[in-house]
């Protein structure tokens, strides 16, 4: 059983500083109340800080053989663990159940095994001629994580912290608190030491800004939204922290003529709905060439009108609702928005998927004959909703890509694998996925502009807890 009235400080579950602060957590589904969880404030922040502070000299002393053994518990305990946690994604945020344990909960896993394999090899020593270069853990690390992909982003933080040798402080999302709360149940099992890992449930203004401004803390990872990773900024600047950030996305998919277009169009489609749309990195910009809009608003349409979406619970549920009121609300606002601006409907539109009258289901959206400077083709909707846009050249088709604040993923798709190459050299952004390829968890993951700084996973993870110190004379004799 969860304790969502407690939070987990130097290794013991607690009650909040001050009761009575409670935040109902809301099925999606069936827009009920399933339970409340404890809300923290900045003297729980203020506890658990203290009690990293107090365990990070004696973790970050431990060795690499020590840390490998310490994760490699952590995903024994994990695998035993994935049903509850994914039973807890889908609850909360919406997944279809069997997304949500193998995707969702499995991604988690997944970010944990690849800090794994790269801490066997991680340079924490490296001679540069004369000098030495140690690589040492930054030491206290405070931690903001989403509600799309809960376990995952924890699971990118969190592993690569503990590989560094960090103590840390993790705020999970309000709205899906339970699988993280599972989660520090899994490192207390595998033993992590007291105060190595601690979580404080709260809402930003009060967990998060105390995260962000406290002295104690030497850096910050922060995924959400790019208004509040400003903020974050903000709060942080004074005590000049660090601050990793990966932030929102209007990612372009950019079609070239000489592609298998039903493939890349199909495959383009369902990754844009994948989650719900509920993924920063979402394909939601596919770029086509001008002759082949009917084609490609055939093709994505027939996608979207194949997904059946409804009760999570249910066998063959493809798409599960958006997390919240609010987030269901914007979706059909900015659906209405491209309406308005001309924007050709092709597939869904606003309102409920047929047969929903409760929960926040939207139906599986695709617009063609999207201009660039449409509302749809420039804000982040983070729903299932696809904008086709049309090109006339190559030249144009990267410039439409590149057009946007955002700069967290691109796409490519053409039958000319060095042509591919080429375009997704131009494309201004973290990431770029060739002919449908998936994230390679080893690379780094993470934003250009407005999506963000620093990188994820990996090694690349690893880095951002990470100070490098040079010796000089390291190699001199006396």
């Amino acid at each position: 059983m969860a304790q969502r009235d407690k939070f987990y400080i130097n290794g013991e579950w607690v009650a909040p500083v001050e009761s009575g602060r409670t935040f109902p957590v809301v099925n999606p589904a069936t827009e009920e109340v399933m339970y409340e969880i404890a809300l923290g404030s900045a003297a729980d922040v203020d506890r658990a800080v203290a009690a990293a502070r107090a365990a990070w000299p004696a973790f970050a002393a431990t060795t690499r053989e020590e840390r490998l053994a310490l994760l490699e518990r952590v995903m024994q305990v994990y695998r035993k663990r994935m049903k509850d946690i994914g039973r807890a994604i889908s609850d909360e945020m919406g997944a279809a159940q069997p997304f949500a344990e193998r995707i969702q909960a499995g991604a988690g896993l997944g970010q944990i095994m690849t800090v794994y394999d790269a801490l066997k090899t991680y340079p924490f020593e490296e001679r540069l001629k004369s000098a030495m270069i140690t690589r040492e853990p930054i030491g206290v690390a405070g931690m903001v994580t989403p509600w799309n992909w809960p376990l995952n982003q924890i699971g990118c933080k969190v592993a690569p912290a503990l590989a560094a040798g960090c103590a840390m402080i993790l705020k999970p999302s309000e709205y899906t608190p339970t699988s993280a709360l599972i989660f520090a149940e899994v490192l207390d099992e595998a033993g992590v030491p007291p105060g190595v890992f601690n979580l404080v449930n709260g809402l930003g203004p009060d967990v998060g800004v105390a995260l962000s401004s406290h002295p104690d803390i030497d850096t910050i990872s922060f995924t959400g939204s790019t208004r509040a990773g400003i903020d974050v900024a903000i709060r942080a600047a004074p005590t000049v922290k660090r601050v990793s950030q990966e932030l929102g996305g209007k990612s372009p998919n950019i079609i070239l003529a000489d592609a298998d277009f039903e493939k890349a169009v199909t495959g383009g489609a369902r990754h844009c709905f994948n989650n719900v749309g509920q993924s920063c990195n979402a394909p939601t910009r596919m770029l086509v060439p001008a002759d082949r809009m009917k084609d490609a608003a055939r093709i994505a349409a027939a996608v979207a009108d194949g997904l059946k979406v409804g009760d999570p619970n249910e066998a063959g549920t493809d798409l599960g609702p958006v997390v919240n009121r609010t987030q269901w609300e914007k979706i059909q606002k900015l659906i209405e928005v491209g309406v308005e601006e001309g924007a050709t409907l092709a597939a869904g539109g606003p309102g409920r998927p047929q047969g929903l009258n409760k929960g926040f289901f939207v139906r599986p959206t695709v617009f063609a004959d999207v201009a660039p400077e449409m509302t749809i083709s420039r804000e982040e909707i983070f729903g299932p909703v696809l904008s086709i846009i049309p090109y006339a050249s190559e030249d144009e088709a990267v410039k439409i890509a590149n057009d946007t604040p955002y700069g967290l993923a691109g796409y490519v798709s053409s039958g000319d694998l060095n042509r591919a190459r080429n375009v997704a050299r131009q494309i201004r952004a973290g990431n770029v996925n060739i002919n449908g390829a998936g994230n390679e968890q080893h690379a780094p993951f993470g934003g250009m502009k407005q999506s963000g700084n620093g990188r994820e996973w990996g090694r690349f993870g690893i880095d951002e807890f990470i100070e490098v110190k040079a010796v000089s004379g390291w190699g001199f004799e006396d």
